[in-house]
């Protein structure tokens, strides 16, 4: 069955927990459709997993539209959301809504993300009145990491744990229809998953949220530069693809890959004659 926003709200009535993982190409987005992933993020963490960059601020539109159509050609039932990169959207209520309309329109894509409460919650109306849901980011911001000084958890003291309160309230009065909290204190995310009527998908906000995302990458053991607290290995992938490769790279010096098995056949009278030529 198609995830859809209407479908997304209906398991957060019924308080059936929403899955979502990050993809950037087509054969992942192949595999992730045939087991039941509801969700799909296409996030501007592809500069870091996928582009090599330190943080996500390198990310343009045109790395999420290549990105972003890419998985969106290997979905059928899978809801789609594509993040908006930085200074895609901060500069102006109508850069927001240009652009968010680009990812729609190129990507084929059924939502797109920002980052941001009540900062970009006329950015969000925009976009919502456009006709375009958007999924709000709150919390932990890796856009903003330099304002922030780092990676680090947000809403720990009362003054940020209300201030991240009131952003959640303002990006769903602003049309949003799913939020995401990152880093933030498990308690403080089932609190806000509680009083809002929009689903929230954590990442590394603790169990009581609606659903959770998770980068594929980090869940499968693939990038292991820095491995977060909140990370769970769900499969050694990486280490399986690394001797597979080690294996490969020694057959093919040792001369025992390929095999006749593996080639394809001529007549050997063909052969004979191209000899003589």
């Amino acid at each position: 069955m198609k995830n859809t926003v209407l479908s997304l709200m209906k398991m957060k009535e019924s308080r059936e927990k929403i899955s979502m993982l990050t993809c950037y190409d087509y054969s992942t987005a192949r595999l992730m459709e045939s087991s039941g992933i509801n969700m799909i993020l296409v996030g501007d963490s592809l500069g870091n997993t996928m582009l090599g960059y330190p943080d996500t601020l390198s990310v343009t539109m045109e790395d999420m539209i290549h990105h972003g159509a890419a998985v969106v050609r290997g979905c059928n039932d899978i809801f789609v959301v594509v993040d908006m990169p930085f200074m895609s959207y901060q500069t102006s209520v109508y850069d927001a809504v240009v652009n968010a309309g680009r990812l729609i329109k190129e990507t084929g894509c059924n939502a797109v993300k920002l980052e941001g409460g009540a900062a970009v919650k006329d950015q969000i109306k925009a976009i919502t009145d456009a006709g375009i849901p958007v999924v709000a980011h709150i919390g932990m911001t890796p856009q903003s990491v330099n304002a922030f000084g780092g990676f680090k958890v947000q809403g720990k003291s009362e003054a940020q744990a209300a201030r991240i309160l009131q952003d959640a309230y303002d990006v769903q009065e602003a049309g949003a229809f799913m939020v995401v909290l990152e880093c933030v204190p498990a308690k403080l995310a089932a609190l806000i998953s509680e009083k809002l009527a929009i689903p929230t998908i954590g990442i590394g906000a603790g169990e009581g949220c609606d659903g959770q995302v998770l980068v594929y990458q980090d869940m499968l053991g693939m990038f292991q530069d820095y491995v977060p607290k909140f990370v769970k290995h769900f499969a050694n992938a990486g280490e399986m693809m690394v001797q597979a490769f080690k294996d490969y790279d020694q057959e093919v010096k040792a001369g025992t890959y390929p095999t006749e098995a593996h080639g394809f056949k001529i007549e050997e009278e063909i052969i004979e004659k191209l000899k003589e030529k």
